[in-house]
């Protein structure tokens, strides 16, 4: 055995040979090339990379721009937020379920506005016939139809409580947005705004556009801490499952019983579900140009409660936009003392404390409460019937509006450009100034807090 293997050692050590000498052949002729070519290595940089220099035999010709030699430098081009002094567009998203159309109808002739693009949610639990009379409504109203500034959802997506639907919903709409009806870049809009079809606004979009010209088109108003405390045991270590993501009927989370550690990667930061996001910062949610938003979001689809914290984490760990971010919903809303899991529905008991906030939104709302009556009446000025819109300077000429109801006021749509803003702008005014002050701005952004 041993002297019939004698000779395959002797081969196998004279092709090592071999190949050690053909290795370093190979390796003297790289040396002499890289030491003759016209590019060397950069002296300063760690990088392995080759940037070419211009030799003296094409001086004369010009130079392509050699291209970035990390591809994230490419992809991390957000559009810059638009500098121009015409009134804001603002993109609103208003979502609901089985039994809030009428609702979700009275919420959306609050907030309409010829400028601003409006999507409709009503989720798979509602009934088909709600979506297409919700989408036949809009089509035959002679102001909503005019512009065509309303969608509806068609394939509705199904939202489970407390699961991460709501934020896939949520994206949905924000990337529908920016891709648009001509499948491009989308309509113009400088802010995304996300509500339920139990808000309902406290200021006219008049009012809105004009404190909002004002603001840098960056901000993102995300109430938000990293003081999680109770929520890191309850809502961030379980591990649970949305049905959602893969049944057609509603059902509870599914829970695991194993729990997971709290990430390292990132900090976790909570707060509102309830946003008013800029165009920068959406397009960096769904674009994704250094992957965090998708890192982020798969972490989240394990999270209770996750629309309370994937856009906060995000916005609070992208080096860009944590210096964006307001510490507010610009929401009034009622808790108990400590929060329960739902907030107090408002009602007329609450008309004071509520336009004393100076919020732009108010949630939640019971249906058809008379509280809404008299916000119609005495902040957006909207009489005439249920289905007249809330007026606007854009409004032109009086007449039918659909029903046989009429707005003396707003029956067509004229210059949207034109802003009368009222007195909810003052209200409103004086809440942005103190949340943008110096003892409210800065030092309430992002703030790590030290854990208990």
């Amino acid at each position: 055995m041993e002297s019939a293997a004698c000779p395959a050692r002797a081969a196998s050590a004279v092709d090592l040979r071999w190949l050690l000498s053909v290795a370093a052949g190979g390796l003297f002729a790289l040396l002499l090339l890289l030491a003759t070519a016209p590019f060397p290595f950069p002296a300063s940089s760690p990088r392995f990379f080759l940037s070419p220099t211009p030799s003296s035999s094409s001086s004369s010709s010009p130079q392509r721009p050699l291209p970035p030699l990390y591809v994230e430098s490419t992809l991390s081009r957000p559009a810059p937020p638009s500098t121009t002094t015409s009134p804001p567009r603002f993109a609103y998203l208003i979502s609901g379920s089985a039994g809030d159309a009428g609702m979700m109808r009275r919420c959306l002739l609050a907030l309409y506005h010829p400028r601003n693009r409006y999507i409709l949610h009503l989720d798979a639990e509602a009934p088909d016939a709600d979506r297409a009379g919700l989408a036949a409504y809009v089509a035959a109203h002679p102001v909503l139809s005019k512009t065509g500034n309303v969608r509806v959802v068609e394939k509705a997506n199904l939202v489970t409580y407390r699961g991460p639907t709501m934020v896939t919903t949520t994206l949905h709409a924000a990337a529908a947005f920016l891709w648009g009806e001509g499948r491009g870049r989308g309509a113009d809009w400088d802010w995304f705004i996300n509500l339920s079809a139990s808000d309902y606004p406290l200021v006219t979009q008049d009012d809105l556009m004009h404190v909002f010209s004002k603001l840098p088109r960056d901000l993102n108003f995300i109430d938000h801490t990293s003081n999680i405390s109770w929520k890191a045991f309850a809502r961030a270590m379980p591990v649970i499952i949305d049905p959602a993501l893969y049944m057609k009927t509603k059902g509870d989370l599914f829970w695991v019983p194993e729990r997971r550690s709290l990430p390292t990667a990132f900090k976790l930061f909570t707060g509102s579900a309830w946003m008013v996001l800029s165009r920068p910062f959406v397009e960096y949610l769904i674009w994704g140009w250094d992957n965090l938003p998708r890192t982020v979001l798969m972490y989240y689809a394990n999270f209770i409660s996750s629309p309370e914290g994937y856009f906060h984490t995000v916005a609070c760990n992208a080096e860009e936009f944590r210096n964006t971010t307001v510490n507010s919903d610009l929401h009034y809303i009622s808790w108990d003392n400590p929060p329960m899991q739902h907030p107090h529905h408002l009602t007329l008991a609450d008309w004071d404390a509520m336009l004393a906030s100076g919020a732009p939104f108010a949630r939640k709302f019971p249906r058809d409460d008379p509280v809404l009556d008299r916000i119609d009446a005495e902040v957006l000025a909207r009489r005439g019937g249920a289905d007249v819109v809330a007026p606007g300077g854009w409004c032109a000429g009086a007449g039918e509006v659909g029903n046989g109801k009429s707005n003396e006021t707003c029956a067509a749509v004229g210059d949207a450009a034109v802003v009368r803003p009222g007195p909810g702008a003052e209200r409103l005014q004086g809440l942005v100034s103190s949340l943008l002050s110096e003892e409210n701005f800065r030092p309430k952004q992002c703030v790590v807090e030290e854990e208990n």
